[in-house]
């Protein structure tokens, strides 16, 4: 579809429901999808995903929750009996052809649903404003123009799908080429300039060196919504020539912290704030901590890519947020050039063992130099002893787990070791190919 031809659809429908409420979306990857959410942006009207692969009590939660008041398309939702508005049933060259005025930077564009890892998921408001800046700040970042050629398979209800993978690629201007699923095949046939993946996909790319050889000709491999493995981040550079750009953000953020096109590219670390963004770490008092590359605080965040707030939750969005801070809950290490590294959940991923804190995902990194290990999670149990212990489950080759442990205690410090070595099939993810922690604590 030429950008043309998506405009005069979506402004068709953004007639039809200019000054409606919020409007539900099936978000399949589909152009109906795109066709939809940009109808939404163009008449000013709050555009609310739903995830495709949600259950009945998640889906009627959002639909309750946002108060929508119609589907924009299609969706067989039988929790909720809402009114579906048609994509198909307009005839464009029947409608005025006046230009619809700017909606303001204030209003709501999107009211996008957490993943509800502590309770029932909670609606992110997201202005137009915040978009627009976390999408200049990383074409900045990336030098992302018109030139380019976006590739990505990635789902369209979250940030990095819909945000930065179809709004970033309309307000840049540079084609897009979604891939319906983000198989190595299909990346290596998109032939992209810039692609968008996960950890999960990268890495399942590196295991198919021709698909990923194939990648060579591309300008950026980007890899965001999950931490990058070291061992998927060396193996890219060695199968295509480039070092993925690593970057960080959340749905309350937006994207926040990047490496950037003509900068250094570290392994595990996601660069420095884009501009309109600042940060700080704190400790659990409050307190700054110092940037020495080694002391581990809480990230915070402001800037002009922030979320409006949780909706229908006042005192959420209150609690979330310290004299214009927004308190991410990831612990992060910040070095004296102002690199950022982050260690996890402050809740999951920081483990108080034998009164030292340790941070999961470096022992995660160093279980996973070791050839027998192909993915890991490493979580804190608790412990009479020690009050938690560190337990990693593995995914791998037979292997004893002493020898693990032993690895562990050659590469770090030794009261980072693994107390234990569990070995299983897989480990649960999301949609997204994010760990889901708390299902092995």
């Amino acid at each position: 579809m030429s950008r043309d031809q998506l405009a005069e659809r979506a402004d068709a429908i953004a007639r039809r429901i200019v000054g409606s409420g919020p409007l539900a979306v099936d978000a399949t990857s589909t152009l109906a999808t795109v066709v939809a959410v940009v109808a939404g942006m163009a008449a000013g009207v709050a555009v609310v995903p739903v995830p495709p692969d949600s259950g009945p009590i998640e889906r009627g939660h959002i639909l309750r929750d946002s108060g929508a008041v119609a589907v924009l398309g299609e969706a067989n939702w039988p929790e909720v009996k809402l009114p579906h508005i048609d994509l198909d049933a307009v005839d464009v060259t029947a409608l005025d052809a006046g230009h619809l005025l700017e909606p303001p930077d204030s209003s709501t564009a999107l009211i996008m649903y957490t993943s509800g890892t502590t309770g029932a998921p909670k609606g992110v408001v997201l202005s137009r404003k915040a978009i627009a800046a976390g999408i200049d700040g990383l074409a900045d970042a990336w030098e992302w123009t018109c030139d380019d050629v976006l590739a990505h398979g990635l789902p369209l209800f979250h940030v990095h799908g819909l945000v930065l993978g179809v709004l970033g690629a309309l307000r840049v201007g540079c084609r897009l080429v979604h891939t319906g699923r983000p198989t190595p095949a299909a990346y290596a046939a998109a032939r992209g300039s810039l692609y968008f993946g996960v950890p999960t996909v990268w890495s399942r790319v590196c295991a198919e060196p021709n698909a990923a050889r194939e990648l060579a000709h591309a300008r950026l491999l980007v890899s965001g919504s999950a931490p990058l493995p070291v061992p998927v981040f060396e193996s890219l550079r060695s199968l295509t020539g480039h070092a993925p750009i690593e970057r960080y953000g959340m749905t309350e953020t937006l994207i926040t912290l990047s490496t950037r096109a003509r900068g250094e590219r570290r392994a595990g670390w996601v660069g420095t704030p884009i501009d309109g963004v600042t940060t700080r770490l704190v400790d659990d008092a409050g307190f700054e901590v110092p940037h020495d590359g080694e002391t581990i605080g809480e990230l915070r965040v402001a800037g002009s890519t922030l979320f409006d707030g949780y909706l229908n939750h006042p005192d959420a969005t209150a609690d979330s947020f310290d004299d214009g801070w927004f308190g991410t809950g990831d612990a992060a290490v910040i070095d004296p050039d102002g690199f950022h590294r982050i260690v996890g959940r402050q809740s999951i991923d920081i483990i108080k063992s034998g009164g030292f804190k340790v941070g999961a995902g470096e022992v995660e990194s160093a279980l996973l130099t070791h050839p027998a290990v192909h993915e890991v999670a490493v979580v804190g149990l608790t412990d009479d002893d020690l009050g938690q212990r560190i337990v990693a489950f593995v995914v791998g080759d037979t292997v004893e787990s002493s020898v693990l442990v032993a690895h562990v205690a050659g590469e770090l410090s030794a009261h980072k070791r693994p107390r234990e070595i569990r070995f299983v099939a897989e480990l649960p993810r999301n949609s997204m190919g994010k760990l889901q922690k708390s299902l092995l604590r």
